[in-house]
């Protein structure tokens, strides 16, 4: 249909258009779509098979969806998508605050206009994006910032008593008659605003201050909570529940790889550090081993949940601890350490809230556990599980010398007295050069990878000290500048060794 040429109600009827409701034209392209294999959500990773199928059903049921789920798990994301499958173009009154349908008007502006120039009538078209209406739920939300309520400037410039209906002002839902109108955070809004939702769900229409006023309204209604809110700021009240026929459960990525292609997708990351800063899929799969660990650490409230937002900060963040590094040292090109990972214990602490457990222990220790935590369990899917060394020397009756320890020779070299420390803003080359002191390091880097290029190299030297670390074989110590390196033993020994005793007792050395 070329809608340039239509402009009045008669040239419309002319070219047969046939109106339809707003579920039945999703539902008919969303089958156009499934027919032609075209994906239905664009970027929505991790929800193939599962919350989009689901969400694909309810709009062939012409359902209201409420999506259910944690932070940060694309659920106004997928809302929005859902314009997609509007049509391109659809006609309106020209002038009508509520998109009215010239063929089915609904408001007394279209009915009056109608009916005094008939087939004359001024027609619009308005594109798939211009019907989208949000609001996000709050406390100080009102009827009638939804609904409407009597204006009475309108009715003072008007010289209308309101009796009238034409003093209305309408609310940012009859707006969005035709439209696809998301509700975020539903649990938010007070009981009695949910209660003002009823007629609109059910028999879809609105009523304004006891006029007898009917609007039919066409509207697509799509809502999102998070279960927290249940307990902590409100609830869903339930014959509003009752009302919305699809329930729709989302989820964080189950897979390592769905987050890597998430974060991938959703990092703002600047083309010139794109050409500056190369990160290797090591250090990828470390920043989203955090998330990952967090959602099952005892430190961290599971029903808040810990949002894709904070490994895309973290990601970003890594790239600038490595930028400010290569600035600093006047470097062209860099890579991510595993040491410039520290840099983004301030995208987890903002991340995650804790429990009370938690809090005792501190938003930066716990943080600084996750980042332990992550390291540990990537460490076995590149080299050998130091704990299963250790369990195949028990079951032999030797000591772990005595089994082929392949970490042995660089342990022994830290039990000689030997350290190296790390310094945060230190060039590649002077890390690199740091590392091959360390005997065994470089050898057990080739025998496992032996086509690493020497960055690549030197940074999994770099992670076989932190993984060690993690697995308590040798010691760590994070300070303000660097990371130190050192033998377990020594290093628990030296506890006082910087021979302060003002803070002891005469009592300790009875």
């Amino acid at each position: 249909m070329n809608i340039k040429h239509i402009n009045t109600l008669g040239e419309l009827k002319e070219s047969g258009y046939q109106p339809k409701s707003i579920k039945e034209e999703i539902r008919t392209n969303l089958i156009k779509k499934l027919q032609n294999k075209q994906e239905t959500f664009t970027g929505i990773i991790g929800y193939e098979d599962s919350v989009i199928p689901d969400v694909e059903r309810a709009l062939l049921s012409k359902h209201n969806i409420l999506f259910l789920g944690l932070r940060g798990q694309a659920k106004t994301r997928m809302a929005r998508q859902m314009t997609e499958l509007l049509d391109e173009y659809i006609p309106i009154i020209a002038g009508s605050e509520i998109n009215d349908d010239p063929l089915k008007p609904i408001s007394r502006f279209a009915k009056e206009l109608i009916f005094e120039k008939g087939d004359d009538v001024p027609i619009e078209w308005i594109h798939r994006s211009q019907r989208y209406g949000e609001k996000l739920a709050t406390p100080d939300v009102s009827v009638a910032d939804l609904i409407g309520d009597v204006d009475p400037i309108k009715a003072a410039n008007l010289r209308l008593s309101f009796a009238d209906e034409r003093v209305i002002h309408y609310g940012i839902i009859p707006k969005s008659n035709r439209s696809i109108f998301v509700i975020n955070e539903l649990p938010d809004l007070q009981a009695r605003i949910q209660v003002a939702l009823f007629n609109i769900l059910e028999e879809g229409d609105v009523q304004i201050r006891g006029f007898k006023l009917r609007l039919p309204l066409d509207i697509l209604f799509v809502f999102t909570a998070n279960p927290e809110d249940y307990t902590n700021r409100g609830s869903i009240v339930t014959p509003l529940k009752d009302r919305i026929q699809s329930q729709i459960l989302t989820h964080y990525p189950k897979s390592l790889e769905n987050a890597l292609a998430i974060t991938e997708q959703e990092a703002d990351v600047a083309e010139e550090q794109k050409e500056k800063i190369t990160v290797s899929d090591l250090i990828k799969r470390l920043i989203e081993q955090v998330a990952f660990e967090a959602r099952g650490s005892e430190f961290v409230d599971k029903k808040s949940g810990v949002s894709a937002r904070l490994t895309i900060s973290a990601f970003e963040n890594a790239i600038s601890a490595a930028e400010r590094r290569a600035i600093i040292s006047n470097e062209k090109q860099t890579q991510v350490w595993v040491s410039d990972l520290i840099g983004i214990i301030p995208a987890i602490t903002g991340k995650i809230e804790l429990v009370y457990e938690g809090e005792q222990e501190g938003p930066y220790q716990v943080a600084m556990n996750l980042l332990d935590k992550a390291i540990r369990s990537q460490f076995v899917h590149y080299f050998p599980n130091p704990d299963t060394l250790k369990r195949r020397a028990g079951r032999k009756g030797d000591s772990p010398e005595v089994v082929d320890n392949p970490y042995r020779p660089i342990t022994s070299w830290f039990d000689k007295g030997n350290h190296i420390n790390l310094m945060f803003s230190s060039s590649d080359r002077e890390k690199i050069n740091q590392l091959y002191k360390i005997d065994g390091l470089h050898s057990l880097i080739k025998k496992h990878f032996s086509h690493a290029n020497e960055k690549e190299a030197a940074l999994l030297m770099e992670f076989v000290l932190h993984g060690l670390a993690s697995y308590s074989l040798i010691s760590k110590k994070i300070m303000e500048t660097s990371v130190e390196f050192k033998d377990l033993m020594g290093s628990m020994l030296n506890i006082q060794s910087s021979g302060n005793y003002d803070d002891l007792d005469e009592e300790d050395f009875k």
